[in-house]
C-alpha cells in the first residue's frame, strides 16, 4: 500500500513538473475560467434537506460500490460530488457519470497528459488561479476545479452537452468522448 503511494506521488512529481512547464507556456489561459476557479475554492453549499440526502446517498452508494468498495469513502466522494456538482449547477449524476469514464473513481488517477485526480484537471490551472500548493489529487480540490470548469463549458456551448464535454476533454469537435459520458449517464447514474 505505502510502495504504491510513495511511486504515485512520485509519478505525480515528475509529471506535474514536466507537464505543468509544457503546457503553462503553450496554453492560452481564459481569465473569466480562471477567475471562477478561483471563487469556487472559497466557496460551498450543502443538500437542501436531509431525506434527499440520504435517499440519494444509498442510491448513489449502491452504484458507486463496484468502484469503491469502503462504504465511508464512497460516502465521503458522493457527498463531495453532490456538493461541488450543486455548487456549479449541474447535475450531480452526469458529474458521476463524468469521472467515471475519466478515472473510474480513483483520486490518484493521472493521464498521459498530467491531468490529475478524479476528474483529471490540469496542473497548470493552480498556477492560473495562484494556489500553486494546493493538491489535485485531494478529492474536494479536484472536484471544485472539475465542476467549475465544466459549468463554464456548459455556459459556453448553452448547455449543449456533446459540445461541453467535449471542450472539458480536449475533444471539440467529436462525439467519442460525449458519448462516452453519455452512455456511463445513462447506464449506471441517471436516476428515473
Amino acid at each position: 500500500m505505502f510502495k504504491h503511494l510513495h511511486f504515485t506521488l512520485f509519478l505525480l512529481a515528475i509529471n506535474t513538473l514536466a507537464i505543468t512547464s509544457v503546457h503553462a507556456d503553450t496554453r492560452p489561459v481564459d481569465q473569466e475560467l480562471r477567475l471562477l476557479l478561483s471563487e469556487a475554492i472559497n466557496s460551498s453549499e450543502s443538500f437542501d434537506d436531509r431525506f434527499h440526502a440520504e435517499v440519494w446517498l444509498l442510491d448513489m452508494s449502491n452504484r458507486l460500490l463496484r468502484y469503491i468498495k469502503d462504504e465511508e469513502t464512497r460516502l465521503y466522494m458522493l457527498k463531495h460530488i453532490h456538493l461541488e456538482a450543486s455548487r456549479a449547477q449541474l447535475q450531480p449524476e452526469l458529474v458521476l457519470a463524468l469521472i467515471e469514464v475519466e478515472s473510474h473513481f480513483d483520486s490518484y488517477a493521472i493521464s498521459k497528459s498530467g491531468a490529475q485526480g478524479m476528474m483529471q484537471i490540469m496542473p497548470f490551472w493552480l498556477d492560473e488561479i495562484g494556489r500553486p500548493d494546493d493538491n489535485l489529487i485531494e478529492i474536494k480540490t479536484n472536484l471544485r476545479m472539475g465542476c467549475t470548469i465544466l459549468k463554464y463549458y456548459m455556459d459556453m456551448e448553452k448547455n449543449d452537452l456533446h459540445k461541453a464535454l467535449a471542450r472539458y476533454n480536449g475533444s471539440r469537435g467529436s462525439k467519442v468522448y460525449s458519448n462516452k459520458v453519455l452512455l456511463a449517464l445513462q447506464d449506471h447514474w441517471y436516476q428515473s
